[in-house]
C-alpha cells in the first residue's frame, strides 16, 4: 500500500469515528427528551387525579364579576 491510501483509509476511519459519536449523541438526546416526555405525562396524571379527588362543587360560589 502506498501513503496516498494509507491517508485515505485513516481519513475514512476518522469520517466514521465521527458519524458514531454524532450518532450515539442523537441517540442519547432523543433518549433523554422521551424521559423528560414520560415525567411531564406522569405529573400531569397526578394532577389530574388530585383534582378528580376534590371536593364536588369545589369553587361553585366564585365571585369573578369586576
Amino acid at each position: 500500500m502506498d501513503v496516498s491510501s494509507l491517508a485515505a483509509a485513516f481519513a475514512g476511519m476518522q469520517a466514521g469515528r465521527m458519524q458514531t459519536e454524532i450518532a450515539t449523541r442523537m441517540l442519547k438526546m432523543n433518549n433523554d427528551s422521551q424521559k423528560a416526555v414520560l415525567q411531564l405525562l406522569n405529573a400531569g396524571q397526578s394532577n389530574a387525579s388530585q383534582a378528580a379527588n376534590a371536593a364536588l362543587g369545589l369553587g361553585q360560589n366564585v365571585d369573578i364579576t369586576v
